[in-house]
């Protein structure tokens, strides 16, 4: 049999919710806030680059003080390494899934990265982060040191491991993306240079070079045709 509870059992349960519901709110408005920050952050260093980027201008742009980017992040070195975390994370999880997928052909791929190097860095803003890092990453060291742990590290072993896949099962003719997976990465830091800076002087046929590219990592002689 239920037992009905008083008014005053009722009143009890709902001053014990009262407190985590406040809770809950004062959560997801730091998540909001945090995220505005980051996503201020990621405009403001893609346009104006590291060094010129201000906190202050973060800030204004982001909806909150100066001070509240300083509960979230130590400084402007820390508050950039979020921000690309935030904004480069995900594509080097999506290129983990596709190299894990052992029973694609190589060839295959290959085609299939440079289809999310295009689709994810070349035609959107992330591809700032890359020439900020070229660009700046002399003149502060620690930028360049946390892109190569954090982005670059990653993405040579993921596709050293898939190399290495591929070598096993007789699909490279060589172990040269074994040893250097830096191979696969050239070309399109070369595309992301000559779309920022070389395009309005002269188009690169971007998918035609990436193509081409391919068939001299497979060892296949290039026609001349962009292949999907």
């Amino acid at each position: 049999m239920t037992t009905l509870e008083t008014p005053k059992e009722i009143d009890k349960e709902i001053h014990k919710e009262i407190p985590k519901r406040v809770a809950g709110k004062r959560v997801r408005e730091q998540e909001r806030r945090r995220q505005a920050i980051l996503d201020a952050a990621f405009v403001q260093f893609t346009s104006e680059g590291f060094a010129a980027t201000r906190l202050d201008a973060v800030a204004e742009a982001a909806g909150v003080a100066k001070g509240t980017i300083y509960l979230f992040f130590k400084d402007k070195e820390d508050l950039f390494e979020k921000t690309v975390l935030a904004a480069i994370g995900p594509t080097l999880s999506n290129l983990d899934s596709v190299v894990a997928r052992a029973d694609l052909p190589f060839a295959q791929l290959l085609g299939q990265l440079s289809d999310l190097f295009r689709r994810e860095i070349l035609e959107t803003k992330r591809r700032e982060i890359v020439r900020l890092v070229i660009a700046e990453g002399a003149r502060f060291p620690g930028i360049a040191e946390f892109y190569h742990r954090e982005v670059i590290s990653r993405g040579l072993a993921i596709i050293r491991k898939a190399a290495q896949r591929a070598q096993d099962k007789g699909d490279l003719p060589s172990d040269a993306l074994v040893r250097f997976p830096q191979l696969l990465f050239a070309p399109m830091l070369i595309s992301i240079i000559w779309t920022c800076v070389f395009t309005q002087h002269e188009p690169l046929d971007i998918e035609g070079m990436l193509a081409a590219h391919r068939d001299l990592l497979l060892g296949v002689p290039y026609d001349g045709r962009a292949k999907p």
